[in-house]
C-alpha cells in the first residue's frame, strides 16, 4: 500500500513538473515569435503623396474626482439645528433673554457648546478696556498678526501703525482679524496672558462653558454657548466704547497716508429697521454663521444669541423672525398673563 501511494505521489509531481515545463515552453515561443516580428517588420516611411502610418491610439484612465471633505459646522454635525423650538429657526443654538429682568423668552439647545468665531472679539475688546491701556497708543501690525490660525483676507498690511482705539473699532465693526490680534499681542505680559485674562474673565462672569484660545475667533477652539454667551453681550454692554464701535455703520482709517473705508459686518446694523445697542457677527466653516446683539424691541431691552444658521440670509431670517414673535400680540398676551 506504502508503495502504491509512493507510486501516486511521483505521478502526481511529473504531471505537474511537465505542465510547468509546458507553460516555460510556450513563454518561451512567445517571446522568439515577437522578436521575429520586431526585428523583420520595417519601419513606415512617410514620402511624398503618401500617408502616414497612424499612431496607435492611446486609451487615458477617466479621472476620479474626490468628494471634498465635510463642509458642514460642528452643530450640524451634532444634529442641533433639527430641534423643534417656539418659532422656526435656522440655528443650531439660540437665546433670547429680557436684559433688565435676565428671563430667558426664547431657547434653543442654549448649553451647547460650540464654535464661536469673531464673537470672540467681544471678550478681546472687554479684557483689553479692563486694562485701562492708553487708546492713543500707536501700535504697528507685525509678521505675527499675518500668521494667524487660518488664512483669512485684511487690507491691514504689515507695518500699518494704528492707535489702539481705531484697532478696537475694525476688531468690533468690521471682524478685522489683524487688529485683534495686534490688540491681544501687545497686552502686557504678551499673547498668552492675553488668552489667560480671557478665559479668567470668562470664569469671574460664571461662563462656565467657555474657553479660549486666541483673540481673533479664527480657532475652532474658542467654544461657548448661547447662556454664556447672552452673559457676555450683557457685560460687554457696559463699556459704551463697545456699544459705539460695534454698532457704527462705517469708518474710514488712514492706513498709511490712504483713508480706508470699512463697514460693519453685521447688515442690520447698516439699516435703519433695528435699534441696536450692541453687535457682533462670526464666521468660519465650524461655527456657521454667529450674531449676538442687544436690541430694543417694542420697548423691551432683549439679549439676542444666534448660533450655527447655515447662510447670512438665514442668519438675517432667524433674527427677523425672532423679532416679529417678540412684536406678536400672542406673544405679549401670554407674558402679561
Amino acid at each position: 500500500m506504502r508503495s502504491g501511494l509512493a507510486l501516486g505521489l511521483c505521478g502526481l509531481m511529473a504531471s505537474l513538473l511537465f505542465l510547468s515545463m509546458s507553460a516555460t515552453a510556450v513563454a518561451q515561443q512567445q517571446t522568439s515569435v515577437m522578436r521575429t516580428t520586431a526585428t523583420t517588420a520595417k519601419p513606415a516611411t512617410a514620402k511624398s503623396g503618401q500617408a502616414q502610418a497612424k499612431k496607435p491610439s492611446v486609451h487615458r484612465q477617466p479621472v476620479v474626482r474626490q468628494t471634498p471633505p465635510s463642509q458642514a459646522s460642528v452643530g450640524s454635525r451634532l444634529g442641533l439645528r433639527a430641534k423643534l423650538s417656539e418659532i422656526a429657526l435656522n440655528s443650531s443654538a439660540v437665546l433670547v433673554m429680557d436684559q433688565e429682568s435676565q428671563e430667558v423668552l426664547l431657547e434653543k439647545n442654549p448649553d451647547v457648546a460650540l464654535p464661536i468665531a469673531s464673537i470672540t472679539k467681544l471678550m478681546t475688546a472687554l479684557v483689553t478696556l479692563d486694562a485701562d491701556l492708553p487708546l492713543d497708543e500707536l501700535i504697528t501690525i507685525t509678521q505675527a498678526d499675518a500668521r494667524l490660525e487660518r488664512s483669512s483676507s485684511s487690507r491691514l498690511q504689515v507695518g500699518a501703525r494704528l492707535t489702539r482705539a481705531e484697532l478696537l473699532h475694525l476688531a468690533l465693526m468690521s471682524s478685522e482679524n489683524r487688529a485683534a490680534q495686534a490688540l491681544g499681542r501687545t497686552y502686557p505680559g504678551g499673547l498668552a496672558w492675553f488668552i489667560s485674562e480671557m478665559n479668567e474673565k470668562a470664569r469671574t462672569l460664571g461662563m462656565n462653558q467657555t474657553r479660549f484660545s486666541e483673540p481673533t475667533g479664527l480657532s475652532s477652539h474658542n467654544t461657548s454657548s448661547a447662556r454664556d454667551l447672552a452673559l457676555l453681550v450683557h457685560e460687554a454692554y457696559q463699556f459704551p466704547l463697545i456699544r459705539e464701535y460695534s454698532t457704527a455703520r462705517e469708518a474710514f482709517i488712514r492706513v498709511r497716508g490712504q483713508p480706508l473705508q470699512y463697514r460693519n459686518s453685521n447688515a442690520l446694523a447698516r439699516g435703519d429697521q433695528w435699534a441696536l445697542g450692541l453687535s457682533k457677527t462670526g464666521f468660519i466653516r465650524d461655527a456657521g454663521r454667529c450674531l449676538v446683539m442687544q436690541a430694543v424691541i417694542d420697548d423691551q431691552p432683549v439679549i439676542i444669541v444666534m448660533l450655527d444658521a447655515q447662510a447670512k440670509d438665514k442668519r438675517i431670517r432667524d433674527a427677523e423672525n425672532i423679532r416679529r414673535w417678540l412684536s406678536s400680540s400672542d406673544r405679549q398676551a401670554d407674558a402679561r398673563s
